[in-house]
């Protein structure tokens, strides 16, 4: 678990985990339900458990630039770098143009000295930039 999360966000968020699983069991292919346990494991610091449920977001929302986005985190944060890549660059192809939050976002910190990340990066930068 994150360093800087309160010990009483903690408690709430065990709770919310707790009550998502339990809910994911008797609604397993809800979208939403889906999404909000992979973010919340995530915060937990659960990487495998999110991994496991945005692999399944993205064979149930294959042309979902953000399921694809999230997928390359959570490869990033398991450091599995080539799967981040290609789940990342699957996100960009679909349409993810978001070059702030991906140049700082800290769950992708494990691939920030891989030189693709920058090519990534260029790439978003180039395609936001033709579009204005």
């Amino acid at each position: 678990m994150s360093k800087n999360r309160a010990p009483g966000r903690a408690r709430e968020d065990a709770v919310e985990l707790s009550f998502l699983e339990k809910v994911s069991k008797r609604l397993p292919e809800d979208i939403e339900i889906l999404q909000a346990l992979a973010d919340l494991y995530t915060k937990s610091g659960k990487y495998a458990e999110g991994l496991k449920i945005d692999e399944k977001l993205s064979h149930q929302l294959p042309n979902d630039d953000l399921v694809w986005y999230n997928l390359g985190c959570s490869y990033s944060l398991m450091h599995k770098p080539d799967e981040a890549f290609e789940a990342l660059t699957k996100a960009v192809e679909l349409g993810y143009g978001d070059y702030d939050w991906m140049k700082t976002d800290p769950d992708l910190n494990f691939i920030h000295s891989d030189p693709r990340f920058e090519s990534l990066l260029s790439w978003i930068y180039t395609a936001c930039n033709e579009e204005e």
